[in-house]
């Protein structure tokens, strides 16, 4: 027995450096994760500014611009300095197709070039593409926050309703529990009240998980670590405004649609890359000068006339394509291709959007009817825990009874919550779709992440 006693004792010490070093590593954890309280409108400006996929969509259109750049450099001169340097034994010979010098200069430029000209034109298309993609991903991030947003409201909301549900059943349970002591009540109707307070207590801490998790998303969804996480704050927010009607939403979103916009572009590009392809058999001019400074230890003075130490030209080197190759005509096959399938793309988008337009309304006002409803039969239970109130004053209803009437009163709310989210949820969908979401959550000038912690 002391020996067994013995072994326990560092058993006993591990197990307490062990208890120890978890707390002190959730301790640095928790320390390292804040929580950022934020409203809808100061999370999307935040998001639109700091978002990993805008972001990249941003260096993308960067990226495209200086492709103009690079397309238009043939026709700016490019100016070559170096030498030539070489002794001759004999006839003085070319190097690299230039005389022996002692420094040498050329100089080259596009004067007249109809390829690389819509090459140029090909590229300022491409940035264009590359902007309406980058405020497609702008429109669709703004959406997804604001969505994610909404998630974690509604679960803060749905997670306090659960938690007073959870102490309503705990208070129906000690009642039930002193009726059972007085005889007024069975075993089964406290082993029935036990069981719906550990249910209670078991749905509050999932919602709980699902409101760290949806806090979470909206964190990484506006540019922060995973261990931090972005809490909505509580406000006054009306419904965003809708279009007059599908109609005209339809053709608000026809003529804002960025993915249309992107298609629409690419189609522009394809086209003049196929012209580019064409032009291969035009004629091209450019522009050359060429400067030497010549050494008589090459001979020159032995096999010419004269010797001139500076030496310079300038002229228009000027070429006609005579045979193309079977190449062009191919390349232009295959831009007449890619035309053809970015065309039904973008019949295909068109007539999807206009079907998701026609159905986000529809969803629209349903759950306008459904939050309709919810209200009025919330406003119903309140009512009725007035009167239950009235009554457990005049001592004809029971405090189990007005707990239980509570309960009910919690189960409509949570209702009500899920309405207004649906709801609010569908209208900023209909906006997405307009293209108008981010001009009605963008955070007014002048108005930075006031009250949000920063």
């Amino acid at each position: 027995m002391k020996q067994r006693r013995g072994r326990a004792g560092p058993d006993r010490y591990n197990e307490a450096m062990r208890k120890i070093a978890f707390l002190v590593g959730a301790l640095a954890a928790v320390a390292q994760a804040e929580v950022r309280p934020m409203t809808l409108r100061q999370a999307v400006s935040l998001a639109l500014r700091q978002n990993p996929d805008i972001a990249l969509t941003r260096l993308d259109a960067q990226r495209a611009r200086q492709g103009i750049r690079v397309a238009r450099d043939p026709f700016t001169p490019r100016l070559t300095v170096g030498s030539g340097l070489a002794y001759s034994d004999g006839f003085p010979m070319s190097i690299e197709g230039s005389a022996p010098s002692i420094v040498q200069a050329q100089a080259k430029q596009f004067l007249f070039n109809r390829q690389q000209s819509l090459a140029v034109a090909q590229a300022k298309e491409d940035a264009r593409t590359a902007v309406f993609t980058a405020n497609g991903k702008r429109d669709e991030v703004a959406y997804r926050v604001a969505a994610l947003f909404l998630d974690a409201e509604r679960a803060a909301h749905v997670e306090t309703l659960a938690r007073k549900d959870t102490d309503s059943r705990r208070k129906v349970l000690e009642t039930v529990q002193a009726q059972r002591q007085e005889g007024r009540a069975l075993p089964l109707d406290e082993k029935t009240a036990a069981w719906r307070v550990a249910q209670a207590r078991q749905i509050a801490e999932d919602l709980e998980d699902q409101r760290i998790a949806a806090e979470t998303d909206l964190a990484l969804a506006l540019g922060y670590d995973a261990e931090d996480r972005v809490r909505p704050v509580e406000e006054e927010r009306s419904l965003p405004p809708l279009p007059a009607n599908e109609d005209e939403a339809l053709r608000e979103a026809l003529d804002s649609n960025q993915n249309l916009r992107r298609l629409e572009s690419q189609i522009a590009s394809k086209q003049i890359e196929r012209r580019g392809a064409n032009a291969a058999r035009w004629p091209h001019a450019d522009l050359v000068a060429q400067y030497g400074m010549l050494a008589r230890f090459n001979n020159y003075d032995q096999f010419f006339r004269t010797f001139q130490r500076n030496n310079g030209e300038v002229g228009v080197a000027f070429q006609l394509p005579l045979l193309a190759g079977s190449g062009v005509k191919a390349q232009s096959a295959q831009s007449e291709i890619d035309i053809s399938h970015l065309q039904i793309e973008l019949k295909e988008a068109r007539n999807r959007l206009a079907s998701d337009l026609r159905q986000s309304f529809r969803e629209s006002r349903k759950a306008s009817s459904a939050e309709e409803v919810a209200r009025l039969d919330l406003e119903v239970s309140r009512e009725q825990i007035s009167v239950d109130l009235a009554q457990v004053q005049e001592g004809r209803l029971g405090l189990r009874q007005l707990e239980e009437a509570r309960i009910t009163e919690n189960a409509k709310w949570m209702s009500f919550y899920e309405a207004q989210y649906a709801l609010e949820k569908a209208r900023w969908n209909v906006l997405r779709l307009t293209g108008a979401l981010v001009d009605a959550l963008r955070e007014p000038a002048g108005n930075p992440l006031r009250g949000a912690g920063w």
